[in-house]
């Protein structure tokens, strides 16, 4: 059988009503991802989205949620350019990093402002 599924049109991260501030700092000043606009319905439900480079799974949405959680074990997994860098750059703003390269592939888990664990991947 074929598969049915074709690509993701977006992964969604949640994130703790009024978080948006912070969320922007992180995913937009850190990671460098651009905001894109909610549809006015779904704005009022707080949180925000983010584009995602060209070629990956399109966007990124941060929900807002009343009971959120962090997520510790489920993560999203980006290739990232310039790892070390980044690693430096998340440690000097306080973000919690650590190193797991223990299988060979060069990596690295930074914990958003939230504490939700996101995998970053070496380009190569």
């Amino acid at each position: 059988m074929k598969p049915l599924v074709r690509s993701i049109l977006h992964v969604q991260v949640a994130i703790p009503v009024g978080g948006e501030d912070k969320a922007r700092a992180f995913y937009g000043g850190l990671l460098g991802l651009v905001e894109v606009a909610k549809p006015p319905e779904l704005a009022k439900r707080g949180g925000c989205w983010f584009e995602l480079p060209e070629g990956t799974c399109g966007q990124l949405h941060l929900g807002a949620d009343p009971d959120f959680r962090p997520a510790l074990k489920a993560h999203v997994a980006f290739q990232a350019a310039g790892l070390a860098e980044l690693a430096d750059a998340a440690r000097s703003q306080e973000y919690e990093v650590v190193n797991d390269s223990g299988d060979g592939t060069e990596r690295v888990y930074i914990y958003d402002p939230f504490g939700n664990r996101l995998e970053f991947c070496a380009d190569d």
